[in-house]
């Protein structure tokens, strides 16, 4: 099992930045890849970043390329994503997620352990 507890979420203005962190605990926290996701109102759930399990490659949705960064310390078990230059789309609720994937990220495919989501919301 693997616990996943996001924090970090807020409200910002547009043109602003947040910090999210993923904290985890239960088994080795090295052994996953791990990803970001969000789901605005009424939208389906979407990917947005996602990292290997030793931080060396990483992967971005287009809307997300440029502004959003993602990194890990694994001596804490835990997960970063730094939000830049935000938009008023970029508002939803986060959501953090481990899952096995290659250590090149040509892809990343959700796994079974979601985080219980923080909230985002960036006015215009």
């Amino acid at each position: 099992q693997v616990q996943l507890v996001e924090s970090g979420g807020g409200l910002v203005q547009a043109g602003g930045s947040l910090r999210l962190s993923c904290a985890a605990s239960g088994r080795t926290f090295s052994t996953y890849a791990r990803g970001w996701f969000r789901q605005a109102p009424g939208k389906e759930r979407e990917f947005v970043a996602a990292i290997n399990r030793s931080g060396g490659s990483t992967l971005y949705a287009d809307s997300v390329k440029g502004r959003f960064t993602i990194s890990r310390d694994n001596a804490k078990n835990t997960v970063y994503l730094q939000m830049n230059s935000l938009k008023f789309e970029d508002t939803a609720v986060y959501y953090c997620n481990a899952a096995f994937a290659p250590e090149t990220l040509d892809y990343y495919i959700a796994g079974a352990y979601w985080g219980q989501g923080t909230q985002v919301t960036v006015s215009s």
